[in-house]
């Protein structure tokens, strides 16, 4: 296979040739055969942990005599969702290697994968061979665009799609691209550099004391503390680092206590998800230096969004669709990062850092004639307005399956007029809607699913591809369940033949996921 990753590149040789092999695959290069080539392939490898719907101690259960590097993968999130800069596989090796030595860069994962993985290498740590370990490398300068050296932005929009009376607050988020050189395609994701809740911020400078205008040093600049408390550390989940940092400046003995036991991820409960103003609130006696502070915080990493548009019908813009995540917990209200920022704080006009971030297997069918299922309940719909808006574009006669569903439909019918036109004009041949709190019994897309049990199943056979976007745990096992269902029920599969089918699916590409 030829080499598309240079020699002097910063991976390991089984970095690398991964690397290689992926690249070749997605940009269908072949070259001369090499010496290895003529040996025996090796088998692939087999990811059985490599699934979001299990919970961690599966995860590792299943990988627990598999080498080190395999166990930190099972630790992942399971994803592949790129806001680490990685996939759950190359972050892992990373972090084994030593080329990566931030061990809470999974966002998905949080504190539960930050706290494993450190276990992990405290206990396997005498099984790496001195010479693999590397140091991490000094990153040569990335492309304008890309996650390390984000494009700026202008944000049009961001209007509510839900309507008066809705218990969601949904966004349609619209950025202009035009002074940039960023191009994406149907399937892929915005990463998005948020910014904190300001008042957060404002309370946390309160409590430590500081005006926010104080120059700090961080990753080699001077920059405002407040600046570095909005877009640059983690506030909203501090790191163990921290508390066993704040524990260092607590003049309490009980503080001391209190703030390593939630190190160890024990202690009191109401502090278990705290963010840093509960941390100093909850603890008077803490006075934090504010260097010994920043460096103890974890990095504030980009949130990922699955693209909403076609740029065939949108050119220079790009569309997401996003839900504002708002709780109470402890007498305040608490905001989702990416979300809030987005519908609260960001204003039309506001210069956003934004990349690109390409997807991994998940695109509308190539061939413009198959057919297309694709099941996208809630914000889930996201990727499916994108699919249909380019095959719409390019003309597609493959006929378009849609199962969407939510809460209400008077409220909580995303895109109805857009969806209720391409229903009209034949874009879309079939659609099933599931309002879950419409009726006394609720009823969710894999019920509707279940209800065209026969005429999916036909589709299926006639070569349609299937594409799933939502909650990993809960409706995407759900509706992957009615899917094996129905392989038994219509297909008279057995159940071990219905899983070998849909892995078999898999692997030809007709089965796609855009979890989270």
């Amino acid at each position: 296979m030829i080499s598309l990753v240079p020699d002097h590149a910063p991976f390991s040789e089984p970095q690398r040739a991964w690397l290689n092999g992926f690249f070749a695959a997605y940009l269908g290069v072949e070259g001369p055969e090499s010496p290895e080539a003529t040996a025996e392939p090796s088998e692939p490898e087999d990811f059985p942990w490599h699934d979001a719907a299990m919970a961690m101690p599966e995860r590792l259960a299943l990988a627990k005599d598999k080498k080190p590097e395999r166990q930190m993968m099972a630790a992942m999130a399971q994803l592949d969702c790129g806001q680490c800069g990685y996939l759950c596989q190359t972050y892992a090796e990373a972090v084994w290697s030593g080329s990566e030595a931030d061990m809470g860069r999974c966002v998905p994962g949080g504190k539960e994968t930050q706290r494993k993985l450190k276990e992990l290498m405290a206990a396997l740590g005498s099984q790496r061979d001195a010479s693999s370990v590397t140091t991490p490398a000094v990153k040569s300068t990335s492309p304008l665009g890309s996650r390390d050296r984000p494009a700026l932005a202008t944000l049009v929009d961001a209007h509510p799609l839900n309507r008066p009376g809705s218990d969601k607050d949904v966004r349609h988020v619209v950025f202009d691209l035009s002074a940039t050189d960023l191009s994406y395609e149907a399937g892929d994701s915005l990463g998005v550099f948020a910014r904190k809740n300001p008042g957060l911020v404002q309370s946390v400078l309160d409590r430590l004391g500081a005006s926010g205008e104080e120059m700090v040093a961080f990753d080699g600049e001077a920059l405002p503390l407040r600046q570095v408390l909005l877009a640059k550390v983690n506030i909203a989940r501090p790191s163990d680092e921290c508390l066993e940092f704040l524990a260092t400046r607590a003049f309490n003995e009980e503080d001391v206590r209190s703030l390593l036991a939630l190190a160890r991820g024990e202690g009191r409960p109401d502090l278990a998800e705290a963010d840093l103003l509960d941390l100093l609130m909850a603890f008077p006696s803490v006075m934090p230096s504010l260097p010994g502070l920043l460096k103890s915080l974890d990095r504030l990493q980009p949130r990922l969004y699955s693209i909403a548009s076609s740029p065939k019908a949108h050119p220079r813009e790009v569309h997401l669709t996003v839900s504002a995540v708002r709780w109470d917990s402890n007498e305040r209200q608490r905001t989702g990062i990416g979300s809030c920022y987005l519908a609260d704080f960001a204003k039309p006009g506001d210069v956003i850092p934004i990349f690109v971030q390409k997807s991994h297997g998940f695109a509308p069918p190539v061939d413009d004639s198959v057919p297309a299922i694709m099941v996208g309940p809630g914000t889930g719909i996201a990727p499916f307005r994108a699919f249909l808006e380019e095959r719409e574009a390019r003309g597609a006669k493959g006929p378009n399956w849609l199962f969407f569903g939510d809460q209400k439909r008077v409220n909580d019918f995303l895109y109805e007029d857009q969806i209720a036109d391409w229903q009209r004009r034949g874009v879309l041949a079939r659609l099933d809607l599931a309002f879950s709190r419409d009726q006394a019994e609720k009823i969710y897309v894999q019920h509707r699913m279940q209800e065209n049990a026969a005429e999916l199943w036909k589709w299926l056979g006639e070569g349609a591809h299937f594409y799933v976007c939502g909650d990993a745990k809960r409706m995407a096992k759900d509706v992957e369940d009615t899917l094996l269902r129905i392989a038994v029920e219509q297909g008279g599969k057995s159940e071990g033949a219905a899983k070998a089918w849909l892995a078999d699916l898999t692997k030809a590409g007709r089965y796609q996921r855009d979890v989270y």
